[in-house]
C-alpha cells in the first residue's frame, strides 16, 4: 500500500494542485510525503503564468514552506532539491523515483504548453511510460477555480477493467487502497459498438458487420459474466463491490460512469511504454482526466 508519496512541484500555482490530494491521501494511509523540485538547465524565469523555481535557494526555500502548510500538518514530510541542472525532467524524476523509493508518485497532469495540453507530451505522461511507480494524476486548477469538493472523500472508486488477466492485477492495488479508505469499487467493462472500433478491428468490421456484431454482442455476454465474478471476489476479500457491463466508446463510457456512480477517483492499469504509447494515442485518459474532476491513479504493471 502507499506509505511514501513523492510530489514534483516546479512552483506554479497548477502544479500545487496536487498538494490537497496528495495530503489528504497520506493523512487518511498514513503515508510519508517527500516534496522535489528539479533544477531545469535553461529554465524559464515564468511557468504557466507563475514563478518558476531556478535556482537551489528558491526551491529549497519553497519546498520548506509547502512542507508546513495545513494538509501537511503532522505529517512526516522532508524535501528534495536536485541542484545540478537537467534538461529531461521527467527522466530525473524517474530516477528520483527509483532512488527514493516511493509507493506513489502525486502530479497534476499539465505541460509547459499550459493546461489545455494535458497529459500529450507532458512530465506526467513520461515518467509513467519511462517508471514503475503508480502515478495519481490530478486536473490542474486554474487560479480562479476552487478544488473539487469531493478531493480526498474517496468514497467510490471507479476501476475499469477489460478482462485481460495481467491488466486486471490493478484490481489487487484498488482493492487494498478501497480496504484503506472504507471506500466501495465500481468495476466497470465496456464493450465496443461496430462505431467503436479502431483499427484492424475496424477494418474487420467493415468487411464482416454482421459476424462483428454477434461477436460483439458474444463479447458483451461475457464481459458481464467476467466483471460480476469479479466483483464477487472482492466481496469475498471484504471489500464492498458492485459492477456493470456498458456498450460504446471507452473514453465516453469511463467519464459517464464517474459522474453516474459520483466516482471519487479513477484506477486503471496500463503496461510498458509500448502499452501506455497505444493507452494515451487512444485518448482515454486525457479524456479522463480533462473531462472529469476526480484523479486518476494509474498502475504500471510492468514485469
Amino acid at each position: 500500500m502507499f506509505k511514501h508519496l513523492l510530489v514534483p512541484l516546479d512552483g506554479s500555482h497548477l502544479a500545487e494542485s496536487a498538494l490537497l490530494p496528495a495530503g489528504e491521501l497520506a493523512a487518511r494511509l498514513g503515508a510519508s510525503v517527500t516534496f522535489v523540485h528539479v533544477i531545469e538547465r535553461g529554465a524559464p524565469a515564468q511557468v504557466h503564468g507563475d514563478r518558476h523555481l531556478v535556482t537551489a535557494v528558491q526551491a529549497e526555500g519553497y519546498l520548506n514552506e509547502v512542507a508546513q502548510r495545513a494538509p501537511f500538518k503532522g505529517l512526516r514530510a522532508v524535501t528534495h532539491v536536485h541542484t545540478a541542472e537537467v534538461s529531461d525532467v521527467a527522466q530525473s524524476i524517474t530516477e528520483h523515483s527509483a532512488e527514493l523509493v516511493p509507493d506513489l508518485i502525486v502530479m497534476t497532469t499539465h505541460g509547459r504548453g499550459g493546461a489545455r495540453r494535458l497529459l500529450f507530451g507532458t512530465i506526467a505522461q513520461q515518467v509513467i511510460a519511462m517508471g514503475k511507480t503508480p502515478v495519481l494524476m490530478v486536473r490542474p486548477i486554474g487560479q480562479n477555480e476552487a478544488p473539487d469538493a469531493r478531493t480526498g472523500d474517496w468514497r467510490i472508486i471507479l476501476a475499469p477493467i477489460n478482462g485481460d488477466p495481467s491488466h486486471d492485477k490493478g484490481l489487487g492495488i484498488a482493492a487494498e487502497l478501497a480496504g484503506a479508505l472504507h471506500s466501495r469499487i465500481h468495476l466497470l467493462m465496456v464493450v465496443p459498438r461496430l462505431g467503436d472500433l479502431h483499427g484492424a478491428e475496424a477494418a474487420t468490421g467493415a468487411l464482416m458487420p454482421s459476424a462483428t456484431r454477434i461477436k460483439l454482442e458474444m463479447d458483451s455476454v461475457n464481459a458481464r459474466e467476467y466483471v460480476e465474478s469479479r466483483a464477487r471476489d472482492l466481496e469475498t476479500a471484504a471489500v464492498t463491490a458492485s459492477s456493470e457491463t456498458v456498450r460504446g466508446d471507452p473514453a465516453d463510457a469511463i467519464v459517464e460512469a464517474v459522474g453516474r456512480v459520483s466516482a471519487d477517483l479513477v484506477v486503471m492499469g496500463t503496461h510498458g511504454r509500448a502499452g501506455v504509447d497505444a493507452f494515451w494515442s487512444g485518448s482515454v485518459a486525457p479524456q479522463v482526466v480533462a473531462r472529469t474532476n476526480v484523479p486518476l491513479l494509474l498502475l504500471p504493471l510492468k514485469e
